[in-house]
């Protein structure tokens, strides 16, 4: 089963992303055209109707996850690289780094992760807001987690043989510690992942990230909102497709933790 699993998760999530990112290419209209009547229902050639300014929400919401998924992407890895890297310095220097970097850690855990997306959202742009809030908030559980699995392997057998043979630490970090972590890391950075397009979700939502008329699935749940009755798919489709996209990555994410469970 959990190979079965493994292949689903990698054959579906790449073609997901896939269509997400692309989306905008297989637009059959323009996202950002009025083609028709406002608040038209699914009809021919508008499959999901239109919005509050005739806009095709199909072609929108195909279009409308692309930025989302790069702003996305971008944040995750900064706060995979700092938490990675933070980690790695707490979990083998020991001692006056460690205090240091989980004092650190634990001084912006302490903070809620809204609250630092709205606080970086008033002074930075909206993307930017998105990098600096999922690093403050996910870089720290990420810190956290590899050093506890550097100062596990810190006295293993390999690493310390590669020691004795006079190898610098650092090349033993890079070539006998990160890559028994690889699974672990490929695990965190695909949460950090969800917890930035939650993050991103949240900020346009407000009103603090992209700006209409772009296609952007959260910026189209506040806009339809008025003509939900009117056409009802024009705020379910946006909501459909961001909670796939979500559910699909954290799948994935459980399905790399299981196998690497597994393996271990």
């Amino acid at each position: 089963m959990r190979a079965l699993g493994v292949a689903v998760a990698g054959v579906s999530l790449p073609l997901l992303l896939g269509v997400v990112l692309l989306g905008g290419v297989l637009a059959p209209q323009d996202p950002t055209a009025s083609v028709a009547a406002a608040w038209q229902p699914a009809g021919p050639g508008h499959p999901l109707g239109t919005d509050g300014l005739g806009r095709d929400v199909w072609s929108r919401v195909l279009a409308g996850g692309r930025d989302l998924l790069v702003t996305g992407v971008a944040a995750a890895l900064a706060a995979s690289l700092v938490g990675v890297a933070g980690g790695l310095a707490a979990g083998w220097a020991g001692r006056t780094w460690d205090r240091v970097l989980t004092g650190v850690a634990d001084l912006l855990l302490a903070v809620p992760t809204l609250l630092l997306a709205l606080l970086a959202a008033v002074t930075l742009p909206g993307r930017a807001a998105v990098v600096v809030a999922t690093v403050c908030g996910g870089a720290p559980l990420t810190l956290r987690v590899v050093r506890d699995a550097v100062r596990s392997l810190r006295h293993s057998g390999y690493v310390e043989a590669a020691l004795c043979r006079g190898e610098r630490p650092v090349a033993v970090v890079v070539r006998e510690v990160l890559p028994v972590m690889r699974g672990l890391v490929a695990a965190d950075l695909g949460l950090r992942l969800v917890v930035a397009l939650q993050i991103a979700s949240a900020l346009n939502l407000l009103g603090f990230g992209v700006s209409p008329p772009a296609p952007d699935w959260a910026l189209m749940l506040r806009e339809n909102m008025p003509g939900i009755a009117a056409n009802p798919a024009a705020v379910a489709a946006p909501a459909v497709a961001l909670g796939l996209v979500t559910v699909a990555l954290a799948l994935a994410v459980q399905t790399v933790t299981h196998h690497r469970g597994s393996d271990g």
